[in-house]
């Protein structure tokens, strides 16, 4: 699911924006003002990187990074160092760090990019302009309904949670749904490889005559709070609390609320359903049926796979996840964990050769940063919940939809999980389907792999959105039907 995601971008997390504080000798400034393009190979896919440099009135440097395929532009490059051809460029947004040398023409810049303890190979070249990502769905103001501005509170966590909700100009009361991000730290639209699937989600579905809520998770964007110390429960908490505040839009029909999540989301989605009578219907996008420790095991392999590795590698890589997963499982004493896990974590890097370690980026921090990840509360309750625990007790409609390309929550094993589930529940309203050639994104993809996500112009493919529209709307046509 999407705890790949996280895993991948912590690596190159450009997403914030800081003030700059810039330096640079005044020797040779012409030499590397311009655009520069780069390209980082993390894990299975490629990042583009652009450093915009130009020179102030006194000589000094000041510049500011791209990320285009994580959609964030204008983060500031806090310092600027040029001497002797070594190029300095310090972005304390992201506690990333480049190093670089000059070439004699000035037309390529060789270095490294080093961020979270990682370190990666890095070359750049001076292009004309920066590469510009192209969103064609991304829907264009004025709207043909109402958008608004909204907070509500999570009041068993004394929590503010801040969103967008979206209704249709005239008619109602209207069906609504809310919509519940997958794992990480996301914003309202859900935003990832410069792509915004809830936007677009939300923007198809209001057209359609369905209000729609969408909401920033806790401690990003609006929403006060720390995902960092929450679960999928907690995460369960916020969004029953978007249910109640739906319940008090006089525009919203209190008897027609749903919930549509995507990847984590639709672990979280069955949660709240168990929870709140209030709840008529869920969508799964990409949910899970099967525990977090088998889903990550499956990602390991298909990340692997795609990288081209020996199964002998994928093997092993398997069997260390599992020895760190028991750790996590079995110790309860956090300060035990984090020790057995970050010894664990070492015996399995010293079986690399030392371009292996390259590769990865091994370093003290290395180390650390994983060690913190797995150790984490919401990892350790992802690994030991088994969504069919809870699906079990759902008695609402239910849509579930995969994509038949997702390397992260594969289609099979986890919509047969679901299935299975449900009508063990006697739940008989249920719709399970794989759609043909979409991705973990609900992208239409050629392999799946994770490095099309960002090169991909589509965010969400018209059959996903007309999948979820039509069965929402059939369901309420049958509501109405004597």
């Amino acid at each position: 699911m999407n705890s790949m995601r996280r895993n991948i971008l912590a690596a190159t997390a450009i997403l914030c924006v800081a003030t700059a504080s810039l330096e640079s000798a005044p020797q040779k400034t012409a030499a590397v003002e311009g655009t520069w393009l780069g390209t980082l190979q993390v894990p299975a896919m490629k990042l583009r990187i652009v450093f915009n440099i130009t020179a102030k009135p006194d000589g000094s440097l000041a510049a500011t990074l791209d990320s285009p395929d994580q959609g964030a532009t204008g983060i500031a490059v806090s310092r600027v160092g040029l001497e002797n051809n070594q190029v300095i460029l310090e972005v304390n947004a992201v506690q990333g760090r480049y190093e670089g040398t000059l070439n004699e023409d000035g037309s390529t810049i060789k270095g490294k990019w080093s961020q979270g303890g990682i370190s990666l190979d890095l070359a750049l070249e001076r292009v004309k302009e920066a590469p510009k990502v192209n969103r064609p769905q991304e829907p264009q103001k004025p709207y043909p309904y109402v958008e608004e501005e909204v907070t509500y509170e999570n009041a068993k966590a004394g929590i503010p949670l801040a969103g967008t909700l979206t209704v249709p100009h005239t008619g109602g009361p209207f069906p609504a749904v809310l919509l519940i991000t997958g794992s990480g730290a996301q914003d309202r639209d859900e935003t990832v490889f410069g792509h915004k699937p809830f936007l677009i989600l939300a923007d198809y579905l209001t057209r359609r005559g369905i209000a729609v809520l969408r909401a920033d998770d806790r401690g990003v964007g609006g929403s006060k709070g720390d995902a960092a110390q929450a679960t999928s429960e907690d995460f369960a908490d916020d969004a029953l609390a978007g249910v109640e505040y739906l319940k008090t839009r006089r525009q919203i029909d209190p008897k027609q609320i749903g919930l549509i999540g995507h990847s984590e989301g639709g672990i979280i989605a069955p949660m709240v359903a168990v929870k709140s009578q209030d709840v008529s219907f869920i969508v799964l996008m990409a949910g899970t049926g099967i525990p977090g420790d088998k889903i990550i095991e499956a990602q390991i392999a298909g990340l692997l796979k795609a990288t081209g590795a020996d199964p002998a590698v994928i093997d092993s890589s398997i069997e260390s996840q599992r020895r760190v997963v028991e750790i996590v499982k079995q110790e309860t004493d956090l300060d035990l964990a984090r020790q057995k896990v970050r010894r664990a974590v070492e015996d399995a890097v010293s079986k690399l050769d030392e371009a292996q370690k390259r590769t990865i980026g091994y370093s003290d921090a290395y180390v650390e940063m994983q060690t913190a990840a797995v150790t984490s509360k919401w990892f350790r309750f992802f690994i030991t919940h088994d969504p069919t625990t809870v699906l079990r007790k759902v008695r609402c409609p239910v849509l579930a939809i995969g994509g038949e390309l997702d390397m992260q929550v594969l289609p099979k094993e986890n919509l047969s999980a679901i299935e299975q589930a449900l009508r063990e529940a006697g739940n008989t309203r249920i719709t399970i389907k794989v759609l043909p050639s979409l991705n973990h994104l609900f992208q239409t993809a050629t392999t799946g792999a994770f490095d099309e996500y960002a090169r991909i112009e589509e965010t969400m493919s018209p059959l996903a959105l007309e999948t979820i529209a039509g069965w929402i709307s059939q369901l309420f046509r049958r509501s109405r039907d004597p």
